[in-house]
């Protein structure tokens, strides 16, 4: 999928590009497979702003993707590819022939009227759906499960793939986009090939209102705030933050904090951490 840009009309727009949909091939979602999404605005059930920066936005509606792919030995015909404006990654309508329709997200490569299916004997394709211990080392895959049978968790978002390095005991050696070796279940569940829209990365937002349709408020620097609503706030005209490091609205530090918890119940699967 490629990139466009627009006439140079303001400065902002100047810097400004879009993608050019070349693969979306249907503007309106299947209504059975879509659902009414709730704005919470960053906010809890009490009301009090939990995740700041949130609110407004275009109305989105929800499509429902289908992570677990465990229709199995039942061939799909691709119908239509989509865009989903609840993810980078564009999405894949499938049509099965028992007539039941389904969201994947879109691999590159996937074409309207390819066919595809899942299982555990199934040909090493894209699109196809499989259990890690049933493909050959050192495929390419996305849509990675956690757990058997809970959906896939992993490697979901636009151009992202793993690789398959080994086979170990009851466990699969995947190594992720992030750089970090992992070892997953063999049972666990994965799709063949790389996410498509693989430009996503390129785009450029360009103007503040484009993150205002996405729901994205303004952010503000804590130099210019009172020292009340923030540590670095204060001061008489232009001032330095007044401590040896940056630290966060709420006083913890800002900058190469590990915030990773200590004997974390997943670090024992981790084999090679993504930094070295």
């Amino acid at each position: 999928m490629g990139i466009r840009g627009f006439k140079p009309t303001s400065p902002a727009v100047r810097q400004m590009t879009v993608s050019t949909f070349e693969e979306i091939t249907k503007k309106q979602p299947e209504k059975s497979l879509v659902v009414a999404l709730k704005k919470n605005s960053g906010r809890n059930n009490q009301g009090k702003i939990t995740v700041r920066h949130r609110g407004g936005g275009a109305t989105k509606k929800y499509r429902i993707i289908d992570f677990k792919r465990l229709k199995d030995n039942v061939p799909a015909k691709v119908a239509a590819i989509e865009y989903d404006p609840n993810r980078s990654a564009n999405i894949a309508l499938l049509s099965y022939a028992d007539g039941e329709k389904r969201y994947i997200i879109h691999p590159q490569g996937l074409k309207v009227g390819d066919v595809i299916i899942s299982g555990e004997q199934q040909d090493i394709k894209v699109g196809n759906a499989m259990p890690l211990m049933n493909m050959p080392v050192g495929t390419i895959v996305h849509n990675i499960e956690m757990k058997p049978g809970k959906g896939a968790q992993m490697v979901r978002s636009a151009g992202n793939s793993a690789q398959l390095m080994a086979k170990e005991g009851n466990y699969a050696l995947v190594r992720l986009p992030s750089g970090e070796t992992r070892q997953v279940r063999k049972e666990c569940r994965a799709t063949i090939g790389q996410v498509g829209n693989i430009d996503h990365e390129n785009i450029s937002i360009g103007k503040a209102g484009r993150k205002r349709h996405m729901g994205i408020r303004p952010t503000v620097r804590g130099s210019v705030m009172n020292p009340n609503d923030h540590p670095h706030g204060g001061g008489e005209g232009r001032s330095p933050i007044g401590r040896p490091n940056p630290v966060t609205p709420w006083g913890k530090p800002a900058l190469g904090y590990k915030t990773r918890k200590k004997n974390k119940a997943s670090d024992k699967y981790i084999v090679s951490k993504r930094k070295k």
